[in-house]
């Protein structure tokens, strides 16, 4: 086997990638991790002030923390961190730990086979993957692997607010002017006495919602709009008291409050079309005509995308809906289950006919909304088992999930708010970085 001493790449580091390369230490295999950012986590630390629904348990890697034990390092056992302290009290130290395996500003550009383009067939296999990397300087080289773990995320290519998957019309000629991430809202005098809007029904846009109705409550001048694209309210706030997160849970029944209170104007069927600058304010406009008032500040929470464009050499088994490994995209697609629920998910249903590459964490769920830290260690254990020859390891299933409650009756809407579907979920929900707070703070 002429490629047994290249290493294993892992395309980021992030949760999962920096969990990835742990246990690919653990087993002895060497691994090199790329990272486009100057440090560890850079995606998480642009949104370090929001804290997450998932506990600190749920937060740590088996593997990492063994990893990390004999430094001293002791794992936080209670609370909901932020982003920021995700980093600091576990993320950074792991990072630490593997050391110069980590390469920083080191964005991947390209993967292939070496010496084999897409078409190619003679001898593929046999060939190391060839991975391009441009350095922060400009400069490009590039390095050879035997496996590669594309944990990159999905945090650099969020949706944007039109609702037909492209950017409504002038969207990108005040793209200055919106927010694709969750705003810093502490910053409370610059959101006070003015118009927001959030666009989009996930966690995140969630999460948003309740910041801004916290302001509107201590500053009755500050008129906040909830725009949804979906004709019906469903199940947007989520399995409330049924879900196994509690605090994912509570973020719903926060929101549903502050709507209740008049604090938050609910606006639905509302189908960006157009975007234009009035000044320094921002004009929504729908697909059916409607106009929404000047907005002062508007935060595009609508989710992400996989970036594939560095894939394009790879023979990969995508879903032609959701942009996922086909094994798993039928249990995530939001078309066919309300709630996303979708059973652990290991080697077997992330490789692709590119045999030794794997699509990871956020990544792996292409364009649905739903997933957990937990799921993607889940996934970097089984898969670094497989890679490491240890099968019936990457066989196994070492992981449940916790139910969401919502899977009731709510079912699926179109955009007029018509039913298409039946709540079918039998199986739990999660995700990772649409993130929220529990009740006590809030």
């Amino acid at each position: 086997m002429p490629n047994i001493e290249l290493p294993v790449v892992v395309i980021g580091a992030g949760p999962q990638g920096l969990a990835a390369a742990a246990h690919l230490v653990e087993r002895d295999q060497a691994v090199l991790v790329l990272e486009a950012g100057a440090s560890a986590a850079a995606a998480v630390s642009e949104w370090g002030h929001v804290r997450l629904f998932s506990e600190w348990s749920e937060l740590v890697d088996a593997a990492a923390a063994r990893m990390l034990e004999p430094t001293g390092w002791g794992a936080p056992t209670t609370g909901y961190p932020t982003g920021a302290q995700w980093i600091s009290g576990y993320l950074a130290p792991l990072a630490a730990a593997l050391g110069d395996r980590i390469r920083y500003e080191s964005r991947v550009v390209g993967v292939s086979r070496r010496g084999r383009d897409r078409l190619v067939d003679a001898g593929r296999a046999e060939q190391p993957f060839t991975v391009h990397v441009a350095s922060a300087d400009g400069t490009e080289h590039r390095v050879d692997a035997r496996a590669v773990i594309d944990a990159s995320g999905t945090w650099s290519t969020p949706n944007p607010a039109g609702a037909d998957g492209l950017p409504a019309l002038g969207e990108r000629a005040v793209a200055d002017l919106l927010d694709y991430r969750i705003p810093d809202y502490r910053a409370r005098t610059k959101y006070e006495g003015s118009h927001s809007v959030v666009v989009g029904s996930g966690h995140s846009a969630v999460t948003a919602v309740i910041a801004l109705g916290r302001i509107a409550r201590r500053d009755p001048s500050t008129k906040v709009t909830w725009v949804l694209r979906r004709g019906a309210v469903g199940n947007t706030f989520g399995g409330g008291a049924a879900d196994e997160l509690p605090a994912r849970g509570q973020l719903g029944m926060r929101a549903e409050e502050f709507v209740d209170a008049g604090l938050i104007d609910l606006v639905t069927g509302f189908r960006v079309e157009k975007i234009d600058r009035d000044g320094e304010r921002i004009v929504l406009t729908s697909e059916d005509g409607r106009t929404l008032a000047p907005a002062d500040h508007v935060a595009v929470l609508t989710g992400f995308r996989p970036d594939l464009s560095f894939l394009s050499e790879l023979r990969l088994e995508l879903d032609a809906t959701l942009q996922a490994p086909v094994r798993i995209a039928a249990e995530v697609d939001p078309n066919l289950h309300s709630c996303g629920s979708v059973a652990a998910t290991g080697a077997r249903d992330l490789a692709q006919p590119e045999p030794d590459f794997y699509l990871v964490g956020a990544k792996s769920y292409g364009r649905a909304p739903t997933f957990l830290a937990m799921t993607g260690y889940e996934q970097v254990r089984s898969v670094v088992a497989e890679l490491a020859g240890d099968h019936e390891a990457a066989a196994r299933v070492e992981l449940q999930l916790p139910d969401t409650g919502v899977c009731g009756g709510a079912g699926l809407f179109d955009s007029t708010g018509t039913a298409i579907g039946a709540s079918c979920c039998a199986l739990p929900d999660r995700q990772l970085i649409q993130i929220g707070r529990p009740i006590a703070s809030v």
